[in-house]
């Protein structure tokens, strides 16, 4: 078990697997830093039993060491660790979650053949409500299950082959940004017919998350669940319609793959 865990980066996703993490108590030490420290700090203050530091004092000292760095910035991050990384001589992971970065990618940036965790959470992680998609290259069965122990906290965990965690970036990545694009609209349409902001925001909020628990726990397709609330010449079925004549579908559709060929640029 890793007893030590670092995190380089505690931006948005970052900071939300060191909440996940933080829960999971099986880490004695947390280590934060960033690039504007006083995000690090804050963090920390959230965290009991956490330290924030420097980038090089978790290279130093942690056995498992998070990269929250986006992708075009993770150069620049490792380029100074490199000699540290190097020198130490007690086994250490490294576990990122920068978008369309291979693990065979972050080995070679910093030139070294280290065991690397390739995951991509969301944020929705921070709460306990996340999706986190994970593999590994040069890491044992052992250190793979004690980091799935260490982010179970965060939601769903699931190990997946590397060729599909960029598909699971445009999916379950981005997409709690669509859904409250979805969320936002819905409340829109709520106060647009008289509901109050607050109430309209309420209701669509907690009926998208009732909604996503009728497909999860009852195991029924989601266009069955959609035909059972359409009554034959109701209202459900007008709205429906009217989704399909924008190109509701079709456009979400879309999102997932404009989002996936990013991703897939990024490489």
């Amino acid at each position: 078990m890793y007893q030590t865990i670092g995190f380089i980066g505690t931006g948005n996703m970052g900071s939300a697997v060191a909440r996940a993490a933080a829960k999971s108590g099986l880490a004695e030490t947390m280590l934060l830093s960033n690039r504007t420290p006083a995000k690090a700090e804050k963090l920390a203050a959230e965290l009991p039993g956490a330290e924030a530091c420097a980038n090089e004092e978790i290279a130093r000292r942690a056995g498992l060491i998070f990269l929250g760095v986006k992708p075009q910035m993770m150069q620049l991050v490792l380029d100074p660790l490199e000699s540290i990384l190097r020198k130490r001589e007690d086994r250490f992971v490294l576990a990122t979650m920068a978008a369309g970065l291979s693990c065979n990618r972050i080995q070679d940036m910093l030139d070294m053949d280290c065991p690397v965790i390739r995951m991509m959470p969301n944020t929705p992680a921070a709460i306990g409500a996340g999706v986190v998609q994970y593999c590994g290259q040069g890491v044992t069965v052992e250190e793979l299950d004690d980091f799935a122990a260490l982010i179970a906290p965060a939601g769903l965990v699931d190990p997946v082959p590397e060729g599909m965690i960029d598909a699971a970036s445009a999916l379950s990545g981005c997409g709690p940004a669509f859904a409250y694009m979805f969320l936002e609209a819905l409340a829109d349409g709520g106060v647009a017919c008289g509901l109050p902001r607050d109430k309209a925001l309420a209701y669509a909020a907690q009926m998208l998350e009732g909604a996503a628990r009728m497909v999860l726990e009852s195991g029924r397709h989601p266009g069955a669940l959609k035909d059972a609330v359409c009554s034959p010449g109701g209202t459900t079925i007008q709205g429906v319609r009217t989704l399909e004549e924008q190109g509701f579908r079709a456009a979400a559709m879309d999102a997932v793959i404009a989002a996936y060929e990013k991703t897939v640029r990024l490489r």
